[in-house]
């Protein structure tokens, strides 16, 4: 069972938009050493709709070299296409990837029957844990309780769901009906309390790129049964949680790092620098937290 705090760990650009692997690597080390429980590079936050397939394999190699089964990597291996997810998903399980994240298909819309299909495609060619991205927001399309349930049934090694839908109802509805080998992960930072609280098992975060020690705390101290603890840190960590999609995710958290000097604040089109508005915010508010 996935449980505890997982990076959705950046993928860091020099100036040359080439991959800065050496910062890569210092990010990793920082996460770990900070106690999160794994890695997931190649997602959303990775900024993998912008990575060739040869970068994208080769960041995946890396960062399971890296770790050095330090925590487990989840690597990202979604597309909307489904032969590209496969192959992807295939590439992970021999780079020796303890489990995959096979986001919903975005633009292509499918029906209820048509993720299902997709997602056992991907689930039958492999053997490793399959994590399930389910987000709306930015695929257009939610993965119902039931399609899930049908998944899990069918597919054993179909392991975890992490759930940015926005829909704690449905969060719990997953919960009350998931098979007890089943971990039920938060996609959105500022709800993986309450998610815990519902009986979910942890959070693959954003925030933790940048504050890996408390997410890491608050997520274990809830898990715990500890939440009196956890409400503090949580509260704490709010108005970060605030700032880190004040625009599109990746762009935010980037921005921290970089005013850390952690990574430089290069992005590839169409993602692009944060307005000035913001930066004042992220800025006031990373003080106001002694983040910087």
């Amino acid at each position: 069972m996935f449980e505890g705090t997982f990076t959705a760990i950046i993928t860091p650009f020099k100036e040359d938009r080439s991959v800065d692997e050496e910062a890569l690597k210092k990010l990793i080390d920082y996460n770990i050493e900070n106690g999160v429980s794994g890695i997931v590079p190649c997602g959303t936050t990775g900024e993998s709709p912008t990575l060739t397939h040869e970068e994208h394999d080769q960041i995946v190699e890396l960062v399971i070299k890296h770790v050095d089964k330090r925590v487990p990597v989840i690597a990202g291996a979604g597309s909307n296409c489904t032969r590209e997810a496969v192959r992807l998903a295939m590439h992970a399980e021999d780079a020796g990837a303890d489990g995959v994240l096979i986001v919903n298909p975005y633009y292509n819309k499918p029906t209820q029957e048509g993720l299902y299909l997709h997602f056992k495609a991907i689930a039958d060619k492999i053997k490793i844990p399959v994590v399930v991205y389910n987000i709306k927001g930015r695929t257009g399309v939610n993965v119902e309780t039931s399609t899930l349930m049908r998944l899990i049934r069918d597919c054993k090694n179909i392991a975890a769901v992490k759930e940015a839908s926005g829909d704690l109802e449905q969060m719990k509805d997953v919960i009350k009906q998931r098979p007890e080998h089943f971990s039920v992960l938060s996609g959105d930072d500022n709800i993986t309390l309450d998610l815990i609280k519902a009986g979910g098992n942890g959070v693959i975060s954003v925030a933790s790129n940048i504050v890996p020690e408390k997410m890491s705390t608050m997520v274990n101290l809830a898990l715990d049964g500890k939440f009196e603890e956890a409400e503090k840190i949580n509260s704490e960590l709010a108005p970060l949680f605030d700032v880190e999609f004040i625009e599109t995710n990746p762009i935010p958290i980037k921005y921290m790092l970089s005013l850390k000097d952690m990574c430089e604040e290069i992005y590839r089109l169409p993602m692009c620098e944060l307005t000035a508005e913001s930066k004042e915010k992220v800025k006031a508010t990373m003080g106001d937290m002694k983040l910087i």
